[in-house]
């Protein structure tokens, strides 16, 4: 029987791009996490106290989301 070797090493450079983009979608994943949270607040601290308590909310609540 013939032994047939199947794994090669990676191209040069192949696994600094890939972690270089790893490292951007992480950044992006989190910027994107922060905007959508901010986004968030931002409407919630546009509503009155009455809306606030209608959706089981209360001021002090709108700072806590997304964090």
């Amino acid at each position: 029987m013939a032994a047939i070797e199947t794994s090669r090493p990676a191209p040069f450079g192949a696994i600094t791009t890939y972690r270089a983009v790893n490292g951007f979608t992480g950044i992006f994943a989190a910027f994107k996490a922060w905007n959508d949270a901010r986004v968030t607040r931002k409407a919630l601290s546009k509503l009155s106290d009455r809306e606030l308590d209608d959706i089981g909310l209360c001021r002090g609540d709108i700072e806590m989301m997304g964090r």
